[in-house]
């Protein structure tokens, strides 16, 4: 019997649970799947060898949870511990149980270093999805140090300049990976969002895992290119203060973001994974302004897309009309439409999912073995 994969996915945002149905799809059809996730909402369909098994939030209190034990300090290899949490240690305990009922083969974690080391420590080997940011805490070390291998949905040319050797060659390194990368054709795009051939767009654009741009600074921008039409999709912060003109509008939540980026002149985007494969993929000029997240990790990665030249990164938006004019006009100039294509693999899905079972191969002799006696590992 084929031993399954776990698959822990952080419920933020959708980008974690697209990519684990990427990887879900992509795997033979015997390879059993068990995902563990606080949501089960947030999943596209998935294949029929695949399930999920809903766990507490590691991150949101129920009420139940204990106040007296906080001076308790947290040690360095630990990021989300607090002490008392009932939520988190049914969900602990219901991937140790899985371990010891299922054998399974690995376990992907994206992302928890705790859950990585769980694995770890209970003698299942794990994969751990690399994302960007400053990890060289003792918690992402322990993680990443002890893994069979890291998966990261980037090209290799993203990778951080202090990523040694040994850890690049312990990646698989697959751009685009979990995000439906296809184009549009940019005039059938126009019609289908209501923009007129010859208009001058400039999208703003901002994901699920954070709360969006500010609608101030937005309104400067829109002031100083008066005949660009200006328009946002997702999440924008409302300012009081904000005195917006005519040509931007709000659009919110739409379901055909990939339309508004083919249609698109420029994107003003910040650096969420989904987001940063779209933009790639349509090769649009980028201005890139990173969001607040854990560990820096859209200002490392912004770095890492100014290093590449596949966009054009400022740490905030432009707060005047001149620095907007300066920040448009360099981001058209340097853009490069086919360096940013080349950051999207072809087949990022089948990439993972065949080094995944190359991985399993490897730790696992065995099944190899059954299937092919002539192989060796």
């Amino acid at each position: 019997m084929t031993r399954p994969f776990g698959y822990f996915v952080h419920h933020q945002g959708r980008g974690h649970a697209e990519r684990c149905a990427a990887i879900a799809h992509a795997l033979p059809v015997d390879r059993p799947l068990t995902i563990f996730c606080a949501r089960d909402d947030i999943f596209p369909p998935l294949p029929a060898q695949a399930t999920i098994v809903r766990i507490p939030s590691l991150f949101e209190p129920t009420g139940g949870e204990l106040a007296s034990a906080d001076w308790v300090p947290t040690p360095s290899t630990l990021h989300c511990a607090p002490l008392g949490w009932p939520g988190i240690r049914e969900a602990m305990a219901t991937m140790a149980c899985w371990f010891v009922e299922a054998n399974p083969a690995l376990m992907i974690c994206d992302v928890s270093a705790e859950v990585a080391q769980l694995a770890r420590i209970c003698s299942v080997p794990h994969v751990k999805v690399l994302q960007h940011g400053d990890r060289s805490d003792a918690g992402h070390r322990a993680a990443y140090d002890g893994a069979a291998g890291l998966l990261a949905a980037f090209h290799a040319d993203l990778a951080q300049p202090e990523w040694d050797a040994d850890m690049r060659a312990r990646t698989c390194f697959a751009g685009g990976l979990g995000v439906d990368t296809r184009v549009p054709e940019r005039e059938l795009a126009r019609q289908r969002i209501g923009v007129g051939p010859d208009e001058e767009v400039i999208l703003v654009m901002a994901g699920g895992g954070g709360g969006g741009f500010g609608q101030a600074p937005l309104g400067v921008g829109a002031r100083s290119r008066p005949a660009a039409r200006w328009m946002t999709i997702g999440p924008v912060v409302r300012d009081w203060h904000a005195t917006e003109p005519t040509n931007i509008e709000h659009r919110g939540w739409v379901d055909n973001a990939a339309d508004h980026v083919a249609a698109a002149d420029l994107v003003i985007a910040s650096t969420g994974n989904t987001t940063c494969q779209q933009i790639l993929a349509a090769t649009r000029p980028w201005l890139a302004v990173p969001e607040w997240r854990y560990f820096d990790e859209q200002h490392r990665k912004a770095d890492a897309l100014a290093a590449a030249g596949v966009a054009c990164v400022r740490p905030h938006l432009p707060s005047s009309a001149d620095a907007w004019t300066q920040a448009i006009v360099e981001t058209l100039v340097t853009h490069r439409p086919e360096r940013q294509r080349a950051m999207i693999a072809d087949a990022p899905a089948a990439d993972a999912a065949a080094w995944l079972e190359m991985l399993a191969a490897r730790l696992w002799p065995e099944r190899v073995a059954i299937a092919d006696p002539e192989l060796s590992i």
